[in-house]
């Protein structure tokens, strides 16, 4: 049983893939923000586009700094502030960029999701090979990351929800993702993965 749990728990990170991006982000807000120059690199920015772009990074570490040396609010409170600063800072960001860069950025950041999709496919491919799942248990799983990925975009998008709303969400969607294998997986092809995932483990530790 322990072995089905464990590796149950693997195999939901391929259905969770389509979103894991996603959440990443909205754990992570600050890494998004470094993240963002590597893509602005690529809209032809004028001069006076970088330097405001540059003057709004300042503007956001420097208020970062700041929160992070507030000691009179909680833990929850200063990630709340710090997720309104990063909207605020790409709100601040978005209205520098003209219509034609606001394209360019939203086209460039659709072929970056269907790099992540076909990098989840070949790793669902290379899984049926490994796991010898039926046609219909990869149209399941296709499914189940349709279904994950669309419910990941609702969370994200839904500005309603508080930061712990939106964190118990995303953690009963993987609840769900976890359940759902146990009704796609046979035991024998769970346990499989578990002898694939000690066998890569093992094989790490002697490198």
């Amino acid at each position: 049983m322990k072995k089905i749990v464990i590796c149950t728990m693997a195999f939901a990170s391929l259905m969770f893939t389509a979103g894991a991006q996603e959440t990443t982000k909205m754990k992570h807000s600050h890494h998004r923000h470094q993240n963002r120059p590597t893509m602005m690199k690529e809209l032809n920015l004028s001069a006076t586009q970088k330097e405001q772009l540059k003057a709004n990074r300042e503007s956001y570490k420097k208020q970062l700094i700041e929160l992070n040396k507030n000691e009179s609010i909680t833990v929850g409170e200063a990630r709340d502030r710090k997720e309104a600063l990063s909207k605020q800072q790409k709100e601040q960001m978005m209205s520098l960029l003209t219509a034609e860069q606001k394209n360019q950025l939203a086209e460039l950041k659709k072929q970056k999701l269907a790099k992540q999709e076909a990098k989840a496919a070949k790793r669902l491919d290379k899984m049926k090979t490994n796991l010898n799942l039926s046609d219909e248990q990869v149209a399941k799983i296709n499914s189940a990351r349709k279904a994950t990925r669309a419910q990941l975009k609702a969370i994200k998008e839904n500005e309603q929800l508080s930061r712990t709303q939106r964190k118990e969400q995303l953690m009963a969607l993987k609840e769900q993702n976890k359940n759902n294998l146990k009704s796609i997986l046979t035991t024998e092809q769970l346990n499989k993965m578990e002898e694939m995932k000690k066998n890569k483990m093992d094989k790490k530790d002697r490198t």
